[in-house]
């Protein structure tokens, strides 16, 4: 019998607190802990899109210190922190970090992280993470890797079949490019997510969409579905809960 697989796809992950530099989880890392089925869930947190910063990973295992979870990170700075297919698939949820995609697909490739994690999910394993994190697991997306002006990036592990747009509500710059490169059939279809939003896939489908805040469910964050009908980007608003 085949594992179920799931990825949470996000623009948000994890809250801020009233302490300075604080985080705790908000309720898109909270489902895709949820989707381990584990009472005591292996968490790996994967921090490549900023250079495996030190501050983010330590702040990261800070934000974990009220659930009932078992945290490793896996670094690739200045060389991997234990062996790649250890500590990825020993995993029961990887989360990725947000940055630049570009520079994490490529270190990934290096490395051959990205056979591992398809490896992982078809094994079960739960992956998530934010914007660069978020990305990955899609054919492309809009990035900022390469500067101030986003451009696409048509390089990721494509266990998604989309295109991916995150942040679409608070980067100016994210919409248009994203909407242009449907109308231009650079992609097919796109999910895009709000910032505290996420996208939960079953296998490759769209079941849910999760909001890491609680806000009117018309006018609040949401998912998005862009694709060209009739020669038209049309764009689809998904509000929290079930995709019908």
């Amino acid at each position: 019998m085949s594992k179920e697989k799931y990825i949470v796809a996000t623009s948000g992950g994890f809250v801020t607190t009233k302490r300075w530099g604080v985080m705790r989880p908000g309720a898109t890392f909270l489902k895709a802990l949820e989707l381990t089925k584990k009472s005591r869930p292996k968490v790996c947190f994967v921090m490549t899109a900023t250079g495996d910063d030190a501050s983010y990973i330590s702040r990261s295992y800070e934000a974990m210190s009220d659930l009932s979870v078992d945290v490793t990170h896996l670094s690739l700075f200045p060389q991997p922190n234990e062996d790649v297919e250890k500590r990825l698939l020993n995993a029961d949820l990887v989360w990725v970090g947000g940055g630049s995609v570009a520079n994490l697909l490529a270190v990934w490739k290096l490395h051959k992280v990205d056979e591992v994690l398809k490896t992982a999910w078809e094994n079960g394993t739960v992956l998530s993470g934010v914007s660069a994190g978020s990305i990955c697991w899609f054919i492309g997306g809009t990035t900022d890797s390469f500067g101030p002006e986003l451009k696409p990036v048509k390089n990721g592990l494509a266990l998604l079949p989309y295109a991916n747009g995150v942040h679409y509500d608070s980067e100016v710059q994210r919409r248009p490019l994203l909407q242009s490169l449907i109308k231009d059939s650079t992609f097919d279809i796109a999910f895009a997510t709000d910032d505290h939003t996420g996208i939960v896939f079953k296998g490759t489908e769209p079941i849910e969409v999760i909001s890491d805040i609680k806000s009117d469910s018309k006018t609040g964050p949401a998912a998005y579905k862009l694709e060209k009908i009739n020669g038209e980007v049309q764009e689809m608003r998904l509000a929290v809960g079930t995709i019908s």
